[in-house]
């Protein structure tokens, strides 16, 4: 059933429009009755409706400015204006508005349930026109994904208007922002582009356009690939500044032959990733990535780590955003980009789980490498992982809140001076405690053996530097407090259950 709102600040009046008609026998339901724009437009928010009926002359907020709102929203919501004789100038507002049915007072019963029918009869038409819609893009995306017969390129040619075969043709896939973005601008947009002589497009909801540039015959001067993406670029140009809609188009592959198509958009797909470098506004091709560094983004995992252990905050997140803004440049190849940004969340989550840290707020590995890869640009990265590091640092604020202020103090001191030679007992006389009862606290607040805390951290860092530099591992060994080498291996391996030398040989250079 379709859903219906009435909105009439008289209750006599609305009372009686919801007693007249039969809604079931109509296949419709009255939702909500309200007396007011305002009123109207909080109960819609809170469940939306097909059809509203609704008075234009009403306190707070009138009808007209009621449907200017709710299409703002949604721009397929039917209206049906009551109106009287005197208010006929705002009739003919909400004729240009794209409202066909507006019925004058005292309502007539057989004229509501007319409108009412023809209202329904559209929406009906509607679904069916988007049903036909969405099954059309799904053969378009089996067939662009190779999951059509080859024969099927001749249909889609057809469907197109365009030669089998003996034309140069040129793919290019559009995406844009959606973000506050109006559906009736992508429908102008698309509209404008279907004037280009030479090009042939195809919508790919949610966010995307397949641009087919049919070059010519073979046997005439084929456009060079430079000129090819001139050409989108320019188109670009035009629609962002006349329609307001930021893009970004990738160009594909040529090709001969219409059932070479998914090949040619799976080329311009694939040079999507580059969104998160480039950015919205520009125009990419195949061959301006082919010569881009692949080095990898450095990303100095000691430091990061020591801003987040130390709980300097402001220095962490300064390190961020230079990390993100000022070390990746334009013509960095975009895996080095997501190679160190999973390197970032691997980090983080190792020092949650290192100090047991425990918030509703944090995100899992899975859930940051999803953030990662479907990222439109590196500020959404750069936030993501911000927002992370700010919460694991008041989480440690929260954590030592909880601590004694000797037990703050024995972290802390193992934090600067692990290196030493350090046991309880020293630290008890220096603190004037007895021994059993500090490791009694210790261990009880921390969760650890104090032995137990001291080698975590010292095996931690050593992780890092294995990881990070290329210092020799009895060098690492003395660099963390260990100076014998082979104790130092038994201990690393107790913390990771590999050794030293094979973590080393795990990681992926």
């Amino acid at each position: 059933m379709k859903k219906v709102m009435l909105v009439e600040d008289e209750e006599l009046i609305l009372q009686g429009i919801r007693n007249i008609v039969d809604w079931e026998e109509l296949g419709l339901k009255v939702v909500h009755m309200a007396h007011d724009g305002v009123e109207a437009l909080e109960m819609w928010e809170k469940e939306p409706v097909q059809i509203v009926v609704t008075d234009i002359s009403m306190p707070e907020m009138d009808g007209l400015t009621l449907l200017r709102k709710l299409r703002d929203q949604e721009e397929q919501v039917r209206f049906i204006i009551l109106t009287g004789y005197d208010e006929f100038a705002y009739a003919r507002e909400a004729v240009r508005l794209d409202v066909e049915n507006y019925i004058l007072k005292p309502i007539d019963e057989e004229e509501l349930i007319r409108q009412l029918r023809e209202t329904v009869r559209k929406l009906e038409e509607m679904d069916r026109k988007k049903l036909t819609y969405i099954d059309e893009k799904t053969q378009w995306m089996h067939f662009l994904n190779g999951k059509s017969e080859k024969s099927d390129g001749e249909k889609f040619a057809e469907m197109l208007g365009l030669a089998t075969e003996g034309h140069s043709y040129h793919g290019a896939v559009m995406k844009w922002n959606l973000d506050g973005l109006k559906e009736k601008k992508i429908t102008n947009m698309i509209v404008e582009l279907k004037k280009e002589e030479h090009l042939r497009i195809v919508h790919l909801p949610p966010d995307s356009l397949l641009m087919i540039l049919d070059g010519g015959r073979m046997d005439e001067a084929a456009r060079s690939e430079e000129q090819v993406r001139e050409y989108f670029s320019e188109l670009q140009n035009q629609m962002e500044s006349r329609f307001n809609i930021m893009t970004f188009i990738c160009v594909g592959a040529s090709f001969q032959r219409f059932e070479e198509l998914p090949e040619a958009y799976r080329s311009a797909k694939k040079l999507q990733k580059y969104l998160i470098i480039e950015g919205y506004g520009n125009c990419i091709s195949l061959p301006q990535i082919q010569n881009r560094k692949t080095e990898s983004v450095r990303m100095d995992e000691t430091q990061l780590r020591k801003f987040i252990l130390k709980k300097e905050k402001e220095a962490a997140v300064d390190y961020i955003e230079d990390l993100f803004i000022n070390n990746i440049r334009k013509d960095a190849d975009v895996s080095s980009l997501y190679q160190m940004a999973v390197k970032m969340a691997m980090l983080l989550q190792d020092m949650k789980k290192e100090y047991k840290l425990e918030s509703g707020r944090f995100h899992d590995v899975s859930e940051l490498m999803e953030t990662i890869f479907s990222a439109d640009d590196i500020h959404g990265i750069k936030t993501a992982f911000i927002s992370e590091i700010v919460e694991i640092i008041e989480c440690m604020h929260e954590e030592d809140s909880q601590y004694t202020p000797v037990v703050r103090q024995i972290i802390g001191e193992v934090q600067k001076n692990y290196r030493e030679d350090m046991n309880l007992k020293t630290l008890a006389h220096r603190y004037h405690m007895n021994a059993s009862y500090l490791g009694q606290l210790f261990q009880k607040e921390v969760g650890c053996s104090f032995a137990q805390y001291l080698s975590n951290t010292k095996n931690g860092i050593a992780k890092e530097l294995i990881l990070n530099t290329n210092m020799k591992i009895n060098e690492i060994a003395k660099q963390v407090g260990y100076p014998d080498t082979s104790y130092f291996y038994r201990k690393f391996k107790q913390s990771y259950g590999v050794s030293p030398a094979s973590m080393r040989e795990m990681k992926k250079y």
